[in-house]
């Protein structure tokens, strides 16, 4: 593993794939969220920290969309990079009265440091969304062939489920397995590959939509190990 390498890999470095919503709306709208902490896949983006984190998209009847979101980060040591800046096109499809899925491409960016343009890179989704009495599951999957800047594929298949426990109250659990295609350009503490697993709870209240959620990941990082994260955000519709 080389010096940069080994850099990125011992500060965490992983990017947010955009968890899109799983309807569609002719609609321009605004999203701001305030977290205890920005994680993604169990893995702090912000050492830990709290995080302002902002969105704007567009959804059209059809079930095209395109948006743009952006968040504070934090990779410690010395590594500037302090803000991430991302960009996503794609369609929904609600297949039947079951089967949904929502494909596109993401670009992510990274600013604040005199390198942070080398972690540029694109991503492919599908995530397939099917309908029960007993609440929502989904299969999700994402893929880049450059993670990072470095040339090496790496992919996330992730399968959650929601459901209610009361009108407005909601419980959703998740399991992914994040995987390097050559862990001698991106490895996690020397694996190629990580599991991540999440509980969380959901409800809206006066206007603002709360998270609670706790996870953990098979990883033996600070950054990675078993933590509670508080989200409270709000969307406005133009």
């Amino acid at each position: 593993m080389n010096t940069r390498m080994k850099k990125i890999a011992l500060a965490s470095l992983i990017a947010l794939p955009i968890t899109l919503p799983m309807t569609a709306t002719a609609n321009v709208s605004s999203t701001v969220n305030l977290t205890s902490d920005y994680t993604f896949n169990g893995v702090s983006q912000t050492d830990s920290g709290p995080a302002i984190q902002a969105s704007l998209d567009y959804a059209a009847d059809s079930g095209w969309y395109a948006g743009t979101w952006a968040s504070n980060v934090d990779f410690g040591g010395t590594d500037n990079t302090n803000i991430e800046w991302d960009f996503y096109v794609g369609k929904f499809t609600q297949l039947n009265d079951t089967v949904s899925i929502d494909a596109g491409i993401a670009y992510y960016t990274y600013h604040g440091g005199d390198h942070s343009d080398d972690y540029y890179y694109p991503e492919a989704y599908a995530k397939f969304g099917f309908a029960s009495p007993v609440g929502q599951s989904e299969l999700n999957f994402w893929y880049t062939w450059d993670y990072f800047g470095l040339d090496v594929g790496h992919y996330i298949i992730m399968a959650a489920h929601t459901f209610s426990i009361a009108e407005g109250h909601d419980i959703r659990v998740s399991i992914d397995r994040s995987t390097s295609d050559d862990e001698n350009k991106w490895a996690w503490d020397g694996d190629d590959a990580y599991t991540h697993y999440r509980a969380e709870y959901m409800t809206s209240w006066k206007g603002f939509d709360w998270n609670l959620a706790v996870e953990d990941t098979s990883m033996d990082y600070d950054a990675a190990d078993a933590r509670v994260v508080l989200s409270v955000s709000r969307t406005f519709n133009f």
